[in-house]
């Protein structure tokens, strides 16, 4: 039987594609495939804080340009943000003028003036830049471009080839500068979720174009950022499990877990988050043992190491998520037309749907003997770690971390399917300790001013940061007002934290709560559709000043910002333009800002 005829059999359930974000939304299935394809979930092994806007050197003013590269980056969970930073720090060791910038900190004007300019950029699910690169990438898509004659320049693009826009504003970039006239230096380079594997290369060819390009100098400026450097990579460590507690009623069809860890040493703020190296499911190793008809003793060598195949499937290689390159060599060994005519670029959002509703195993299991395990393990790409946004204060909960997960488990022909990350944490029992590491994330932090009221929409686990958001403004005593917007689909059964908020609203430091339980009506409501309904209040919190966080499946965060510009066009805005340029000017404040996957 062919994958394609077993995905006929076996279409994908709705019950997946609402898992497949993390529980942490509840739209129609269809808009939950557009979820960010480059989530904070899947970061990559090398963690870095954000990085000031921009490093230069203190004599960069007088600098001739055509003696220097430029590097700007767009990130939104640091991977693009750690490859730049590297290419720039290997430049500079080869003796070369660099500046490096992230892509709001750009100076738009000096773009007509660069000689050689690198850009490193991820794209989100939608095929949307990262909040920091939105101007960045309006503006050379735009009209004020200037003509480049005398540039060079080399993209890179991060993302995820599930999604149907893979690496998208990376090609988008690439095309416009060349249609602007300026040097294609080197091939666009589309980084997957094993990013070093294409991130690597390209560093390497872009280093030594800039070398060839570029005299080196014998003496080089010192490098003085333009606000303080934060800490340097972060640590892996290991957490102690302290409590592993459903929080989700046992009639509920979501099994959410409260996770609490040891956490001594991580200086933590409210709005990061947690990176988890998970195991695959044990269940689902042997599926893949059966299918290779083998125990997975035998060991296995592969760059350079060798483990028991057993080892290599359980904690080593990305079994629970399948990747493009994976599904082409696939279909060549298994000779299936019908994968290979899904592979076709016409078919670009089917294939993206269907990728989503089947693992590893079920390729394997459509063709039997397609593989052998030698060949398997150097296809497979690396189990890369989850990233889980922190539920708590340090504040509150001293040497603690607190996470908000939700398992992934549903149906696929018969069998039952799990995610890794997800099955490792909700399974963890008291006393296990896991590996984890800081994600910082700058981007998502409470205001300086205690005094600003804050806005806070998180359905589902979404909710997560801001539990941390509310404790923190406990703590310190922020006289701020503090309105939360939830949704899940049942209030008896999915209520998450609810005996902490009623707390928190009778105590005075919960100031609103509005709730959108879909399912506990005919009519589906979401957090969406709360929004509308308050949007005079939502409105007139803005223009008080108010800061507005949205956290959760980009699906989501898509519905509310559409809902947004309504609320602002019935009650501020004139034009369509208008509502644009108001939630454009509160990104620019950092009163408007995302955390979505």
């Amino acid at each position: 039987m062919s994958v394609a005829s077993a995905l006929r059999r076996a279409p994908l359930p709705e019950d997946k594609a609402r898992l497949l974000s993390n529980l942490t939304d509840d739209l129609d299935a269809a808009g939950l495939w557009w979820l960010s394809g480059y989530a904070a979930g899947l970061a990559q092994h090398h963690s870095v804080p954000i990085a000031p806007a921009a490093l230069v050197p203190e004599s960069a003013a007088e600098a001739d340009t055509g003696a220097r590269l430029t590097i700007v980056y767009g990130s939104q969970t640091g991977n693009a943000q750690r490859v730049a930073t590297g290419l720039a720090e290997r430049a500079r060791a080869h003796g070369l003028h660099v500046r490096l910038f992230r892509a709001d900190a750009y100076p738009l004007r000096e773009l007509k003036d660069e000689r050689l300019l690198y850009v490193v950029i991820s794209t989100q699910g939608y095929g949307d830049p990262p909040d920091d690169a939105r101007g960045f990438v309006e503006f050379v898509a735009g009209r004020r471009a200037p003509k480049l004659p005398d540039l060079r320049f080399a993209v890179l693009g991060l993302g995820d080839s599930s999604y149907p826009q893979f690496c998208a504003v990376a090609r988008k970039l690439d095309e416009r500068l060349a249609e602007l006239g300026a040097t294609r230096l080197l091939a666009r380079g589309d980084a997957d979720l094993d990013i070093d594997t294409v991130a690597e290369p390209w560093s390497r060819r872009a280093l030594d174009e800039a070398s060839e390009a570029l005299k080196p100098r014998a003496v080089l400026a010192s490098v003085t950022p333009l606000r303080p450097q934060a800490a340097t990579a972060a640590r892996e460590a290991e957490a102690e499990v302290l409590l592993n507690q459903r929080i989700t009623a046992r009639e509920s069809a979501k099994d959410v877990r409260h996770v609490e860890l040891a956490l001594e040493g991580i200086e933590y703020e409210p709005g990061d988050a947690l990176l988890v190296t998970p195991r695959n499911p044990p269940v689902l190793v042997d599926e893949v043992l059966a299918v290779l008809r083998t125990n997975g003793d035998g060991p296995i060598a592969h760059d350079g190491i060798e483990l028991p195949l057993r080892t290599w499937l359980g904690e080593k290689l990305e079994l629970t998520r399948l990747a493009r390159p994976f599904v082409i060599a696939h279909a060549q060994r298994a000779r299936d037309e019908n994968l290979a005519r899904l592979l076709e670029p016409e078919h670009a959002e089917a294939f993206s749907h269907w990728l989503r509703a089947l693992q590893v195993v079920d390729l394997l299991q459509a063709a039997p003997g397609a593989w052998h395990a030698q060949e398997l393990i150097a296809v497979l790409r690396p189990l890369a770690p989850r990233a889980y946004s922190i539920a708590s204060s340090r504040k509150a909960v001293g040497e603690e971390a607190h996470l908000t997960v939700a398992r992934l488990e549903y149906e696929y022909a018969g069998a039952i399917r799990r995610g890794a990350a997800s099955q490792f944490l909700c399974t963890c029992a008291e006393g296990e300790r896991i590996a984890v590491r800081l994600q910082r994330n700058e981007r998502f932090r409470l205001p300086q001013d205690g005094a600003r009221d804050i806005v806070m929409i998180g359905p589902g686990t979404g909710v997560a940061p801001f539990r941390g958001f509310v404790q923190e403004r406990t703590a310190v005593g922020a006289r701020g007002r503090n309105w939360l917007f939830f949704g899940n689909p049942h209030f008896r059964s999915d209520f998450l934290y609810q005996a902490e908020w009623q707390a928190a609203l009778k105590s005075g430091t919960l100031h609103r709560l509005d709730l959108a339980f879909s399912r506990d009506q005919a009519e589906k409501i979401h957090v969406q559709h709360r929004v509308r309904e308050h949007g005079r209040e939502l409105y007139a919190w803005l223009e008080n000043g108010a800061h507005l966080y949205v956290c959760g499946a980009a699906a989501m965060a898509h519905g509310v910002e559409a809902v947004l510009r309504e609320v602002l066009l019935e009650h501020g805005a004139r034009t369509p333009d208008a509502a644009d340029e108001y939630l454009a000017n509160l990104r620019a404040q950092s009163r408007y800002a995302l955390d979505v996957y």
